[in-house]
């Protein structure tokens, strides 16, 4: 498992942590019941400190991605896939509202935005349809 943390980026270290190892289940990199690394391992293996990587977990744990059982480690949640969550299904929503928004202004047609989608969710599938 290889995590690439970007300091430079606008993005928190932490939420870069959670948005990898969330890639890397919908890519199957990941699978359903495997060990993570310990907060105390992944932060020496990607030099930041435990406490971002210890956030990053809370955050994946409260989002049932991940399960931690006391004295035996943090795992993939069995049960990764879950129903739909309106809440979360709306925020995606006017996500996706505000990137066609800004692409309009940045000069980005529809096409490309869809050849985008389609590219996107080839690579979470692996090309396995």
């Amino acid at each position: 498992m290889y995590f690439h943390i970007d300091p430079k980026k606008n993005v928190p270290l932490y939420e870069q942590i959670i948005q990898q190892v969330k890639e890397m289940v919908a890519k199957g990199i990941l699978q359903p019941g495997e060990k993570l690394p310990s907060v105390r391992e992944l932060s020496s293996r990607i030099v930041i400190n435990p406490n971002t990587v210890s956030k990053a977990y809370q955050e994946l744990e409260r989002q049932e991605v991940i399960v931690t059982i006391r004295g035996r480690g943090t795992f993939i949640n069995e049960d990764v896939i879950q129903a739909k969550d309106p809440k979360k299904t709306e925020a995606i929503r006017q996500t996706l509202k505000q990137t066609v928004i800004d692409s309009h202004y940045a000069g980005i047609d529809k096409k490309t935005i869809m050849e985008w989608v389609e590219e996107f969710d080839r690579e979470l599938r692996g090309d396995r349809e």
